[in-house]
């Protein structure tokens, strides 16, 4: 009995489809009376007005731990062996010494709802128009 790999296979069966027509190119758009900002093709337009998200606890940790570990350890120059030493140790610390920085996370985080909220409050109003300067 022969094997798959020793039988010739079988022809396929083809369908000729008509010849794809090029579509137009779309006209040039017009120029530009103010440079927008760049970004990334897909993403939408920022507003640069719009207060930004606070950072998390790690990260206040992150800041406290980084002068530290630069004092004791000044011949370390990379960012990666920082932030691994910060991440093991954060991941060792007791909740108690993690609860210093929650609360400084959660204090900025009531502040950034707060801020945002004016600003939504804002822009629903008309105060920030649409069409604004983003320099």
């Amino acid at each position: 009995m022969k094997t798959r790999s020793q039988t010739a296979p079988k022809p396929l069966k083809t369908v000729r489809l008509p010849p794809i027509k090029p579509s137009p190119k779309p006209p040039p758009p017009p120029p530009q009376q103010q440079q927008q900002p760049s970004r990334k093709k897909g993403q939408p337009l920022v507003d640069p007005r719009r207060p930004k998200k606070p950072p998390t606890a790690f990260f206040y940790y992150m800041e406290d731990f980084r002068k530290t570990y630069k004092e004791e350890n000044p011949g370390v120059k990379s960012m990666q062996e920082v932030g691994k030493a910060c991440g093991e140790k954060w991941n060792t610390l007791a909740f108690e010494e993690r609860v210093k920085y929650y609360d400084l996370a959660t204090e900025k985080r009531a502040e950034y709802e707060k801020a945002l909220a004016d600003y939504n409050k804002k822009k629903e109003s008309g105060e920030l128009s649409e069409e604004s300067d983003y320099d």
